[in-house]
């Protein structure tokens, strides 16, 4: 198991070092600050243990910016409620306050990686369900979706790089995957990857993979993405945050079908199909120089739209009928059924979260019913106004701010309220002017 400490104290980080490295199941590495950290972290790290209060970027900070890659341990000489719950909400595994003994911080990593253990059995229950998940979703009950699918299914057919463009929680993976899934590529591997999800100053050896030296701590090359799915299907999601810095040798890798990885000079040819998508105005990222005109040519060879879940309403009910029976199965909790009204709810919201808020929406409610038929209340869903519809912006907006509300104005949880990526829920509170 490959622990990083990330500590700036030298003497309890050498400390750690030395008695974890005692350990004949543990592989130690060290660094000093949380920038450093970032700099150097690859995915062979099993588990963080990173201390709180430190110069420049607190551990809090850290954890954020990691926004989840690693499993993580906290240390700290100076305890806070606030920063506990905040390590918590960032799923920290445990919080242990200075001074300890090492085999209480032992103890905790055994604790952290059977977690991780059963979290990997849970995963693969989860990826068994998301492909049911997807042949649901392409049961289409509109001509909207039927349309969108038509074109998937010969894009299927080709080589050709595709774009998909749509709101945020419009299934635009599950369209990726159904690509995948039905082209002659369909045994190789599928890649996935979300370029808002990684920190800028690590996306780059994630793509491109790495040499032996190529910076410190770097002991052995590895293969980036575009390597592993050789063969196969790369799907670029959130394509409109990838850095410019960036943007050029993705174009190089489209056009010469090769990549050139870290601290080499050396290019190695790839096999890949591109689909990118995006929720973001491309077109304006093109006008304010944010986005290369040329590759956005190179990626929408066959672009599709993916339409929002208020224009196929037909879609609605026959997916809360499937999510609800996954969910009874799932989680044991009996053959919870709608009561009166309840649906006819679901069929007058906007749904500005679009299926992934249409989903969480429906695993909270028969989560949270205490009786066996799901009501109107149990939704917690926005009505209309008096007298006329709300605006879809009014909506959205609402239903951000009540969402905060509830949560505390803790963004993480939110997000996984409403169904959303946190990326796209501090983009609309900035849009929407929302004060936390």
């Amino acid at each position: 198991m490959k622990l990083a400490v990330v500590e700036d104290d030298i003497n309890m980080r050498k400390s750690l070092e030395i008695a974890l490295g005692e350990y004949e199941e543990f592989e130690v590495v060290s660094f000093k600050s949380a920038k450093e950290a970032l700099k150097k972290l690859d995915d062979s790290i099993d588990l963080i243990i990173t201390d709180i209060n430190m110069p420049q970027m607190d551990g809090i900070e850290f954890l954020r910016t990691l926004n989840g890659r690693y499993e993580a341990l906290i240390i700290t000489g100076n305890a806070t409620l606030n920063k506990a719950i905040d390590s918590i909400r960032l799923g920290v595994k445990d919080f242990l306050t200075k001074p300890f003994e090492i085999e209480t911080l032992v103890e905790a990593i055994h604790r952290a990686k059977k977690a991780q253990e059963v979290m990997s059995v849970v995963a693969k229950d989860r990826t068994r369900t998301n492909k049911s998940a997807e042949s649901q979703a392409f049961v289409a009950h509109s001509p909207a979706l039927e349309n969108a699918l038509k074109l998937a299914n010969k894009a299927a057919k080709t080589d050709a790089s595709v774009l998909l463009l749509g709101e945020s929680g419009v299934g635009k993976e599950v369209f990726a995957r159904h690509i995948h899934a039905n082209s002659p590529r369909s045994h190789a591997p599928f890649i996935a990857l979300n370029m808002a999800a990684i920190p800028d100053n690590l996306l780059e050896s994630e793509l491109f993979g790495y040499e032996k030296g190529a910076f410190t701590d770097a002991t052995e090359g590895r293969a980036g993405k575009f390597e592993a799915a050789n063969g196969g299907s790369i799907f670029l999601d959130e394509i409109g945050e990838m850095p410019l810095s960036l943007q050029a040798k993705l174009l190089r890798v489209l056009q010469e079908r090769e990549v050139v990885r870290l601290g080499s000079a050396k290019p190695i040819k790839v096999d890949v199909r591109f689909i990118a998508a995006t929720n973001a105005d491309i077109q304006a990222k093109i006008k304010k120089g944010e986005f290369r005109e040329d590759l956005y040519f190179r990626l929408q060879t066959i672009p599709i739209r993916i339409p929002p879940l208020r224009e196929r309403t037909e879609e609605i009910i026959p997916l809360c009928e499937w999510k609800l029976e996954q969910v009874n199965q799932q989680y044991g909790i009996g053959a919870k059924k709608w009561g009166s009204g309840a649906k006819e709810q679901l069929l007058s919201y906007r749904w500005p979260g679009n299926i992934r808020e249409l989903l969480s929406v429906i695993e909270r409610a028969a989560i949270l019913c205490e009786e066996d038929t799901i009501m109107p209340e149990d939704l917690f869903l926005s009505s209309r106004e008096s007298g006329g519809e709300k605006k879809i912006a009014n909506l959205e907006e609402e239903l951000i701010y009540e969402a905060l509300k509830n949560c505390d104005s803790d963004v993480d949880n939110a997000a996984e309220l409403l169904g959303m990526k946190k990326e796209v829920l501090l983009s609309k509170i900035k849009h929407y002017n929302i004060k936390l």
